[in-house]
């Protein structure tokens, strides 16, 4: 389940734009986070009922929302994995092991950062657990500003890495708008060619270029060389993060 939209390469479409191909439910499943709750919802693995309600009790009263799941396979079969911001995980579970389950989730983009709580955990497991980029992890049993330290630090990476995703993605729906030669020419604009080096090498005349280079400079929103070759470099970062 892929909680953001993946941009793979561009096409054509009516009206001869360069649209970037959107994958996955992407840009709809942020806005549908932001119409399910104004507040921030965290979920909670473990197979402990107990230990769910405890700290589902602790978030609320803090303003999260909260949802539980008694097993891993509850929450991979869980539709709505892309509204959490954070998932409070427990390292032992019935089915699955936490770990295991913190690295398939990394292979979603922006997957939710997780927090690890166990009653069993020792130095080499936490040590894998953060360099898998856990944000932390609590021993049972632990304390409510223990648990909310931890859980405002995985929200604000998760919040950040949102809105890195957003601007990538406006950044490709902003190349969008450009016709096929017209990236071409901000392509090599943007790499320091010259108007008479391009129109060779695309086989068309100065002069079409210089319209070209105009139109591009005009649609992208800058007036100077410079801004259109920043604005470049911003799309080809926006390309390599939504490729990851």
């Amino acid at each position: 389940m892929d909680a953001y939209s993946t941009i793979h390469g561009q096409r054509e479409t009516g009206g001869g734009r360069h649209r970037p191909s959107l994958v996955g439910p992407g840009a709809g499943c942020r806005k549908a986070a932001r119409v399910y709750s104004e507040k921030t919802t965290i979920y909670i693995v473990d197979d402990d009922p107990d230990i769910r309600e405890v700290t589902g009790r602790m978030l609320i009263s803090a303003g999260y929302e909260v949802r539980d799941f008694g097993s891993a396979q509850e929450l991979l079969d869980c539709p709505a994995l892309c509204l959490a911001a954070c998932l409070i995980l427990d390292v032992k579970l019935p089915d699955l092991d936490g770990l295991e389950l913190q690295r398939r989730l990394q292979s979603e983009r922006a997957a939710p950062p997780v927090v690890f709580i166990t009653g069993y955990g020792d130095i080499p497991m936490t040590v894998k657990a953060m360099q898998q980029g856990a944000v932390d992890f609590l021993p049972k049993p632990f304390g409510k500003d223990d648990l909310l330290v931890a859980v405002r630090s995985a929200v604000e990476k998760h919040q950040q890495t949102v809105r890195l995703l957003e601007a990538s993605e406006d950044m490709l729906l902003r190349v969008g708008e450009l016709t096929p030669r017209e990236v071409q020419v901000f392509e090599r604009v943007s790499s320091g060619m010259l108007n008479r080096e391009i129109a060779a090498e695309l086989g068309t005349s100065e002069q079409t270029v210089k319209l070209q280079r105009a139109s591009v400079m005009k649609k992208m929103g800058v007036e100077s060389l410079a801004d259109l070759v920043r604005l470049y470099e911003q799309y080809r970062e926006a390309k390599r993060i939504l490729s990851r």
